[in-house]
């Protein structure tokens, strides 16, 4: 019988990490994902009975901090990272994994809402990694939240996609940066993940021309995307820095998909 590594299970035991966007998707697998590897995690959220609710979900022990916060306000990051150090005195791992999105052409666009995505998947990833740099420890792992749209065009996706290159490239920026602190800085371009999110801007009917371009021939799982980022922030990845992993079944290298 083949034995198991079981060193892939205790891989953040005495590890403190942070997940911002914790209450759901991606964040939320990602916060299960750590804790069952041993983290003590550290959540956010804009909605506090999320916050509560998602606290129980994980056990609803102390190995779970809930802070609530939106990361496109300074004064909520400020909270944040002294609520961090306040528990903690220190971070060894950052998902900067809050975002949001709406699918509009580009004329379509309102100041409003580009101001709401910027804020938030731009401004918010930025300053989320500079208000808590003082918190990580050297030898950190920080992995941002990007996308598939940075790769290939869809019609809708405008602003959504160009918030998303831009924080891919702050990994470039800040893994060099930040290199004499051993801190290492990657990303993770999801594709199509079954998650709140998208059900919220795919409907029904699109469904099934949005599995059609996905040459895995389904939709990825929360925990497809909460495995990578687990690599990533792990010591299994040392030596990877300044890269993105792209969680997509196949869909960037192909040529299908909705913008054919």
């Amino acid at each position: 019988m083949a034995l198991i590594d079981t060193r892939q299970y205790s891989r953040f035991i005495d590890k403190i990490a942070l997940i911002t966007g914790g209450t759901s998707g991606m964040g939320l697998a990602t916060a299960r994902r750590l804790l069952a590897e041993g983290a003590q995690v550290i959540i956010t959220g804009r909605d506090k009975t999320r916050l509560d609710k998602t606290v129980a979900e994980l056990g609803g022990d102390d190995r779970v901090l809930a802070v609530r916060g939106d990361v496109a306000d300074l004064a909520d990051l400020d909270a944040l990272a002294t609520a961090a150090r306040d528990r903690y005195g220190r971070l060894d791992v950052l998902f900067a994994n809050a975002g949001v999105a709406s699918f509009e052409h580009g004329g379509d666009v309102t100041e409003a809402e580009f101001d709401r995505m910027v804020n938030t998947n731009f401004k918010g990833v930025f300053f989320t990694i500079t208000r808590t740099l003082p918190l990580l420890s050297d030898g950190a792992a920080i992995v941002i939240n990007s996308s598939w749209t940075r790769n290939r065009g869809l019609p809708g996706a405008t602003v959504y996609a160009a918030t998303k290159a831009a924080v891919h490239n702050l990994t470039h920026t800040f893994a060099v940066e930040l290199a004499p602190r051993r801190i290492r800085v990657n990303s993770v371009s999801p594709g199509y993940i079954a998650t709140p999110m998208l059900h919220e801007n795919v409907s029904p009917e699109d469904g099934a021309a949005v599995v059609a371009a996905v040459p895995a021939g389904r939709l990825g799982t929360s925990e497809d995307v909460a495995d990578a980022v687990a690599f990533l922030a792990s010591d299994e990845a040392s030596y990877v820095n300044g890269q993105d992993l792209i969680i997509d079944g196949g869909l960037v290298s192909t040529a299908f998909g909705l913008a054919e």
